[in-house]
């Protein structure tokens, strides 16, 4: 297999446009690279505590330059009676895509049940802390230096509870201090839990928990600047006082005003979207926008969504995943008139087929400067697949490829992504995991270990990443804004602290420079409000920018000509 994919990535050495392209390729590298140690539990999921989990982050916990993995925790409602299990596991990269379980020595020991992860430096110490959610309990780890972390929950004041999901970090009043949001699902006691015959345990016929019972409210804490946060959710207007039930999370500033705005998709409800209004509160505007509902008017079974400029026209656009036989949405930004979905113009939606969908993602898998956009899907459960007619447990993965046009075309089943087994998956989160310019994707797959899909798409395109630090802004830089010029394209996107369903992306931003060697202009807005412009700046290469003095280091990738193809991992 490995020859037949040197000799093919060898052919495909050509410079092409974007309607044209040689095809993306990934391989999953996750057994070779030692993922393989996350516990295993049964795929027969019957309660709503079971069939949400779980997460992704991608994060460099001892600033080595490489990327380390978290794989968030599943449980059982027998064992999590007993104490449950260890809320995430982490895996140090410790060589050339080779990783180690450190979770007991990195001090990541809290037990329980996991769902989800956000990443980000809430001390400023330089250092990426991580915030994970669960059912009954969440925990903030503070990051000691090199992968060593402590439990700071209790006197940080961010214990929460609940059945938490996706939780995200941004500086939502500027002032140097990350904040975060969590998002909790519905009411649910695990001592408590409905019984066959309830109308909240049937979905046609099966004994399954439906989502009937109401959502729980959100929060919102506010960094105080001391290491202790203040719970704000009702003064600043984003408590859910609807209680819809939140499933994911993201933070962009979709109006270009320079605040961040919050979006939350919510479940057989409709979505909400959060403008900033600058002063500490937020006015929500998901109806008048047209982002909560379907282009029919519906609220829809809404699982994540991501935000990015698929039509590089300066505006963040917005995509969500939905439940099974529901349509995904690409809500194209045309502010000030508000969001349209245009997922059927794109070639997004079709009348056929429909999975239930799950962690998705906008990443320019080929470079070319069209950003992409990721799907993982899987039912919600093994034990439906006993009904006629209802969609498979395992399903595909789907990539969708931008032509350029503003359309798409589907491409998941030539470049790899579902060779294998196919798994029933969640979380997804998107990095370049061997510093080689291309964006590699790891998956949450349930009932076993995720997958690492290195990204192995051979041609002639450039790109580029920049690491962000703050100094007056917060030091992880999120919320920051890049915008790239090249003599072709402008393209812009945001450092996040987690988003899309339950995960965390690595925090660099990445470009596709397609054939333009060289940046024109390279222009920073930080969330403080400074701005910084770099210009003639070249391709192919990772920066890191430091706030007020401009790019301070530069690591040079290798030729985009010599640098693709499988690496020592993939060999099967």
């Amino acid at each position: 297999m490995r020859k037949v994919t040197i000799a093919m990535g060898m052919l495909l050495v050509v410079a092409s446009p974007p309607g044209n392209a040689p095809p993306m390729r990934f391989h999953d590298i996750a057994f070779q690279a030692g993922l393989t140690t996350v516990p295993h539990f049964s795929t027969e999921k019957r309660y709503l505590v079971e069939i949400v989990g779980g997460g992704i982050a991608l994060l460099d916990c001892d600033n080595d330059g490489k990327l380390d993995i978290v794989v968030v925790g599943d449980s059982t409602i027998d064992r999590y009676l007993q104490g449950g299990d260890p809320l995430i596991t982490l895996y140090r990269q410790d060589g050339d895509l080779h990783f180690t379980d450190i979770t007991q020595s990195a001090g990541l020991t809290v037990r329980g049940w996991g769902m989800g992860v956000a990443v980000g430096d809430f001390d400023n110490d330089g250092l990426t802390d991580l915030y994970v959610t669960g059912y009954g309990r969440n925990v903030l780890y503070h990051n000691l230096g090199g992968c060593k972390f402590e439990d700071v929950t209790e006197r940080s004041h961010v214990a929460a509870g609940g059945f938490s999901v996706s939780a995200a970090w941004a500086d939502y009043d500027r002032d140097g201090h990350l904040d975060l949001f969590v998002a909790r699902y519905v009411h649910s006691d695990i001592r408590d839990l409905p019984k066959p015959g309830a109308r909240s345990f049937d979905y046609k016929g099966v004994a399954i928990e439906v989502p009937e019972v109401e959502g729980e409210s959100a929060l919102l804490f506010h960094n105080r600047g001391d290491g202790t946060f203040e719970e704000v959710s009702k003064k600043a207007g984003v408590q859910n006082a609807d209680k819809q039930r939140a499933m994911g999370v993201v933070w962009g500033d979709y109006d270009n005003d320079g605040w961040p705005d919050l979006f939350v998709t919510n479940d057989v409800g409709p979505n909400y979207l959060y403008r900033n209004r600058h002063d500490g509160t937020f006015e929500e505007v998901g109806l008048a926008s047209g982002t909560a509902l379907s282009t029919d008017g519906r609220a829809m079974g809404n699982m994540a969504a991501d935000f990015g400029d698929f039509d590089r026209d300066g505006k963040l656009d917005l995509v969500v995943t939905r439940y099974g036989l529901q349509p995904l949405s690409l809500y194209c930004n045309q502010m000030p008139r508000g969001f349209t979905d245009v997922a059927w113009d794109a070639q997004l939606t079709t009348s056929g087929y429909s999975p239930v969908r799950w962690g998705t993602g906008f990443a320019d898998f080929d470079n070319d400067g069209w950003p992409d956009i990721f799907v993982s899907n899987g039912n919600v459960s093994s034990v439906l697949e006993a009904l006629p007619h209802e969609l498979p447990y395992r399903e595909p993965i789907q990539l969708f490829r931008n032509k350029g046009d503003r359309t798409f075309e589907e491409v998941a089943p030539n470049t790899g992504l579902n060779d294998g087994p196919l798994r029933s998956r969640r979380g997804a989160a998107f990095g370049d995991l061997n510093n080689d310019g291309n964006v590699d994707v790891v998956v949450y797959n349930v009932g076993g270990p995720p997958s690492v899909f290195i990204n192995d798409t051979r041609n002639l395109n450039h790109r580029v990443l920049f690491r962000l630090v703050g100094t007056k802004s917060n030091r992880a830089a999120i919320g920051a804004r890049v915008t790239v010029y090249t003599s072709t394209m402008t393209q812009i996107d945001e450092v996040r602290g987690g988003g899309s369903y339950l995960s965390s992306n690595d925090q660099r931003l990445h470009f596709g420079l397609g054939n333009e060697a060289t940046m024109k202009r390279v222009q920073v807005q930080w969330p403080s409000g400074r701005e910084e412009e770099m210009k003639n700046v070249p391709g192919d290469a990772i920066y890191t920018i430091v706030e007020g003095k401009g790019i301070q280091s530069t690591v040079k990738l290798a030729p985009p000509d010599q640098d693709a193809g499988p690496k020592k991992t993939a060999t099967r």
